[in-house]
């Protein structure tokens, strides 16, 4: 395990794992000069290692798949279980059911080797600015038995919470904050995933089957997520009622 720190404490942190010397020497070197603090492993234990000492402080894991011993499907499960940070998995096999693999666990991006340095940069830095964001947004999102708490970043059916993913809770966002308009595959793609970010649209479809699933198995009706075949999704639960706040007790904002 390799530690290497930029020249501030003030820089997104981002945990670098790949077995290759060579790759792991030079992406640290251009992302130091990008301003940022880099953590590094060759393998997958001591990837995990970091993670659980500096999990709160990581913005970002780049992490190759193939890796001795546990390969990176692995550690990405793992991370998944306790902590929630944004993965990116680098791979040279770039066959699509290891795009679905990934993006299934819970990777926020995919991308094969060979690679170009500055669409990784591109990458990094759109994910640094959704995380580094000044403005985040409050008040609570209300569409039938399906609360959001926005600053709070979680959603609840009649009051249990789902365990959502980042993009999950994104796309969920986005399809409430706008019930019945149809948002096409790039526009979900821009508000969640960034602009800079190059992703394939079928990575749309896998985040909305699972957060559809999980809407479902928490009891919100079947139609509450519609795909518009040819042209994207519509949220058509209807707009809860929000209860009047007790006395004492301060009123909740509801964004309409």
């Amino acid at each position: 395990m390799t530690r290497i720190k930029a020249s501030t404490n003030q820089e997104p942190v981002i945990l670098l794992v790949e077995d290759d010397p060579t790759l792991l020497t030079t992406l640290s070197y251009n992302l130091m000069r990008e301003k940022y603090s880099v953590l590094m492993a060759a393998d997958g234990e001591s990837a995990l290692s970091e993670v659980r000492e500096h999990g709160s402080s990581i913005d970002l894991v780049i992490l190759d798949v193939m890796l001795p011993g546990l390969n990176g499907f692995q550690v990405l499960r793992q991370i998944r279980r306790s902590w929630d940070i944004p993965v990116m998995m680098l791979s040279a096999r770039g066959e699509e059911q290891d795009k679905v693999d990934g993006l299934e666990l819970g990777a926020d991006d995919y991308i094969v080797k060979p690679f170009a340095l500055r669409e990784l940069l591109a990458r990094v830095r759109a994910v640094s600015r959704r995380r580094g964001s000044g403005v985040q947004p409050s008040g609570v999102i209300y569409r039938g038995d399906l609360a959001i708490d926005l600053a709070g970043r979680r959603a609840l059916v009649r009051g249990t919470e789902l365990r959502l993913r980042p993009k999950e809770f994104g796309l969920l966002v986005a399809l409430t904050m706008e019930p019945g308009k149809v948002l096409d595959r790039q526009c979900l793609l821009d508000q969640v995933w960034g602009q800079e970010v190059i992703v394939d649209e079928r990575t749309i479809d896998v985040h909305i089957s699972w957060l559809r699933g999980k809407l479902l198995t928490a009891g919100m009706p079947d139609s509450c997520i519609r795909t518009i075949y040819g042209a994207g999704y519509r949220f058509d639960a209807e707009p809860a009622v929000v209860p009047a706040p007790h006395a004492g007790q301060a009123p909740v904002s509801r964004t309409p």
